[in-house]
């Protein structure tokens, strides 16, 4: 049990990265979307900029050490996800760099999203202003 439950928080893990990197285009569909993506940005950056170990790895090592394992070992994500969240050969400098990458990255789809809505705000002004005339 302590294994799946090890395996699940791994899964989340990585969902919550993808998040991290993407999930301000959810913004596109719903702006309160902003109110859970920006803290989590803010805090994928910060674990990576202060070398702060996220409490989900905490919890993967401590699952995994309820049940007897080392490490994960043959199945799907710990074959080819695992590498993902724990890269080989990661150093302070490129967790700099991955801090940096991740809120550059979310500024520039941020001022995409904005610029979107932006653009079908005006379109629905315009489109509004059309039909009264």
């Amino acid at each position: 049990m302590y294994s799946t439950l090890a395996t699940l928080t791994l899964a989340l893990h990585l969902l919550f990265i993808l998040f991290c990197l993407m999930g301000g285009l959810l913004c596109l569909r719903n702006t309160k979307w902003v109110y859970l993506h920006v803290p989590a940005v803010i805090w994928g950056a910060a674990t990576e900029l202060w070398s702060i170990v996220c409490p989900l790895t905490y919890l993967e090592n401590f699952l995994l050490g309820k049940a007897g394992e080392l490490g994960y070992n043959g199945d799907f994500i710990g074959e080819y996800l695992l590498f993902v969240i724990y890269p080989a050969g990661l150093t302070w400098q490129i967790q700099i760099w991955l801090g940096v990458g991740l809120i550059c990255f979310n500024g520039i789809i941020y001022s995409w999203v904005w610029r979107k809505r932006k653009s079908a705000e005006n379109s629905k002004l315009l489109l509004n202003k059309n039909i009264y005339n």
